[in-house]
């Protein structure tokens, strides 16, 4: 399945723009009930102002929030922002880690936030259970967990470590474009041979090829 998934997505890769780990840590923190999109929308002013961990932990609160607004939730993530921040700076001499377990003490950093910014920023090998992933992941049957840290395990014994970065990038891309939770389009899905949920969508190609979401979804 994920080699079929290699071959449908090979371009898939982290649809958040950033360009160091501090960019990609601050936004997959707005990404939370938010779509990558609106994210990318935003951070171009957000970098522009704020290049540093320290610029960060100094920010006028006021300032932030106005400009993370239409990420939804924006009182919250400018806390996590600045925590995040502040703890970077004490903690590690304003350079974000790069080691899940350091990482993850971080404010407003879970496993899911650590595992995108190792995976896509430190090149270190790392599972991203976002919503997308939890669902295909027990569509598929690989999984009956529920809780993310033990998909994370469970999936993670089923594929090569080097490939969980990518795998996840497949899994979030096809649960994007094609797998959705309501209507997946099933008649058209190239997993579809191999899917023990065949049919929870229409099978018909025609009905089914207007489920699909080109993208991108940047």
């Amino acid at each position: 399945m994920t080699r079929i998934l290699a071959e449908t997505y090979p371009d898939a890769h982290c649809e958040l723009d950033f360009g160091n780990p501090l960019e990609l840590l601050v936004a997959t923190i707005l990404s939370a009930q938010c779509t990558d999109k609106r994210v990318n929308m935003v951070t171009p002013v957000l970098f522009a102002k704020y290049r540093t961990a320290a610029d960060y932990a100094a920010a006028d609160r006021a300032e932030l929030e106005e400009i993370i607004k239409s990420t939804g939730f924006f009182r919250a993530k400018a806390n996590s922002i600045i925590g995040m921040a502040q703890a970077v700076c004490e903690r590690y001499r304003g350079e974000v880690p790069g080691r899940l377990k350091d990482l993850v003490t971080l404010p407003g950093v879970g496993r899911k936030t650590a595992n995108v910014v190792l995976g896509n920023a430190f090149d270190v090998p790392g599972i991203t259970v976002d919503t997308h992933f939890q669902r295909l992941t027990r569509r598929f049957g690989w999984t009956t967990e529920t809780d993310p840290v033990k998909i994370e395990h469970a999936v993670g014994e089923l594929i090569p470590k080097n490939q969980w970065t990518l795998m996840s990038h497949y899994l979030i891309w096809h649960g994007r474009r094609m797998c959705h939770a309501r209507r997946p389009a099933c008649g058209v899905c190239p997993l579809a041979a191999l899917c023990p949920a065949y049919g929870e969508g229409p099978t018909d190609p025609k009905v089914a090829a207007k489920l699909v979401r080109p993208g991108p979804f940047s």
